[in-house]
């Protein structure tokens, strides 16, 4: 039975709005704090479980924050104190958006995305782990998404050190799990975690953004925990039906489930690396492993094969030096002087090659809405004795100069004319592809369209219809009741209309409607019907 959620404490410079959640011995509620103003997340520890082992606990879990919530995609942690009823609390980041549990549920994610949030959510588990942190309990739950559409790791509630997995004899070591995404060794008797055992669940969680369901899962069969074990403890993943992953992502993702720990990656740095060899391989931009002191990171020991991409080291070229000037202090700047070079000067007797003059571009207004583009002036060098030779002939070349550039001018005047004719006055759109190939869609979702609102006779039903102004395969359409105000649940409908039981007569009804694609992207605005 699910334990009813406390009220929400009084906390000075913050202000209650509303519960966002419970766990099994915490409450999270989303409070607006006055100085500086904005929302934050308040975890409270349940009056129940206020005893001495859980206020360490939940302290310990502050603590453990504070130590890596600098990082960009680990929630933030600002404050720690207890409350006027004695309860412990901790204020950290309001992360709006929906976990990556909710978000595979109701939209598939592109091999990209994927490999983008993989190597951000790896880039945060490295860094817990670089300061002696195992988190321990790695799901696609517990990946939020914050203000700017970032992923951020939370829920430390059951970390420990990196450095104290071997519980002391007579002592119970506290561990967690979601079994799901937990490695083997987690269901055994006497349970041991590492560094490997949190590259198991980051390996589950990328399959499970990519399958849109857990690794060991098989869709129309018992999934119950026992079934999950079993398949975990012998290693069989479900296969994947998508036909766009490419093998060597699957293969990345197989090592890190390895049913024997000492068969996946030695560490999440190691893991975070081979996925960015697969985005190079796919010509995707390298998404960056934000790890402090990377570069002194243990390098991956193991070969992967003559055929495995790899990222070659940047090398650094230091250029020929001169004889520098005293700076004025060690903050100064220092300007190098340009070295001339003169060419060797011609004997008189052998033939001379005059030099090439460089007509000067003219500007020609374009015929038509086109952006013309100018080609680059080349530079002249002259020596003393070329220029001596120039002068020679420098007043039949003035003569040239303007002949030559009306007649350039008329050439180029003519061709803008000639395309302006056989093209209809406006340049071809030049057509731009993403790295896989596919065309770059630059339009976004429309917002569907009002069809209008029908109130049955008793008036305790409604029925709301909407259309698709621009349909594809596979769109569907999340609905959500606007109560008070505020976006209630989420709804996933393939047919464009809704049915609200349960009115009373004269309730205003209103609901809101966005069309979401098979890519993911959803309408940017949406569509509001409400009754009268």
């Amino acid at each position: 039975m699910a334990r009813q959620a406390a009220q929400p404490p009084r906390i000075p410079g913050l202000e209650a709005e509303r519960l966002l959640g419970s766990g099994g011995f915490s409450d999270v509620f989303l409070y607006r704090q006055e100085l500086p103003r904005r929302q934050v997340a308040v975890k409270v520890l349940s009056l129940d479980e206020v005893t001495d082992a859980s206020r360490a606990a939940f302290v310990a879990e502050a603590n453990l924050m504070a130590q890596v919530s600098a990082h960009p995609y680990i929630v933030t942690i600002y404050n720690a104190a207890v409350a006027e009823d004695g309860r412990p609390y901790f204020v950290m980041e309001y992360c709006p958006g929906p976990s990556l549990s909710q978000q595979y549920r109701y939209r598939q994610f592109t091999v990209a995305d994927v490999l983008r949030t993989g190597i951000r959510v790896t880039s945060a588990v490295a860094t817990a782990h670089s300061s002696g942190i195992l988190h321990r309990d790695i799901k696609p739950a517990n990946v939020l998404t914050n203000a700017y559409g970032w992923p951020a790791l939370a829920d430390f509630g059951i970390s420990s050190a990196v450095d104290a997995d071997h519980a002391q004899p007579g002592e119970s070591q506290s561990l967690g799990m979601s079994i799901p995404w937990s490695p083997p060794e987690m269901f055994a008797d006497h349970p041991v975690a590492d560094v490997r055992s949190d590259v198991f669940a980051l390996a589950a969680t990328v399959y499970t953004l990519l399958a849109g369901r857990s690794p060991f899962e098989v869709p129309g069969q018992p999934n119950g925990s026992i079934d999950l074990i079993g398949r975990i403890e012998r290693g069989t993943i479900t296969p994947l039906e998508r036909t766009d992953v490419p093998p060597s992502l699957m293969a990345v993702l197989r090592r890190g489930m390895a049913t024997r720990r000492e068969d996946r990656f030695p560490s999440a740095v190691d893991f975070g690396r081979s996925l960015q060899r697969v985005e190079l391989e796919l010509a995707y931009s390298t998404t960056p492993l934000d790890v402090p002191n990377l570069a002194s990171a243990k390098p991956q020991s193991d070969a992967t094969g003559d055929d495995a991409t790899r990222i070659r080291p940047v090398t650094t070229v230091t250029p020929q030096h001169p004889a520098p000037s005293e700076p004025a202090d060690d903050d100064a700047t220092v300007a190098r002087p340009v070295q001339q070079v003169n060419g060797q000067p011609p004997s008189d007797d052998e033939t001379r090659m005059r030099a090439l003059a460089v007509t000067p571009q003219v500007p020609v207004p374009p015929a038509t809405d086109a952006t013309a583009k100018r080609g680059p002036v080349a530079p002249t060098h002259e020596t003393p004795d070329a220029a001596s030779q120039t002068d020679a002939v420098a007043k039949p070349r003035r003569r040239l100069v303007p002949i030559v550039i009306g007649a350039a001018a008329l050439l180029l005047v003519g061709g803008g004319v000639t395309a302006s004719f056989l093209f209809g006055g406006q340049a071809a759109p030049e057509k731009m592809e993403t790295s896989t190939g596919e065309p770059l869609v630059v339009t976004g979702v429309p917002a569907p369209v009002e069809r209008g609102i029908t109130v049955s006779e008793d008036g305790s039903s409604i029925t709301f219809e909407w259309g698709n102004p621009a349909p594809e395969e596979g769109d569907v359409f999340i609905w959500r009741r606007l109560e008070n105000g505020e976006p209630g649940p989420k709804h996933v409908v393939a047919e464009p209309s809704v049915t609200i039981d349960g009115v009373s007569d004269g309730d205003k009804v209103c609901v809101t409607v966005v069309i979401s694609r098979s890519s993911g992207k959803t309408s940017t605005e949406p569509l509001e019907m409400c009754t009268t």
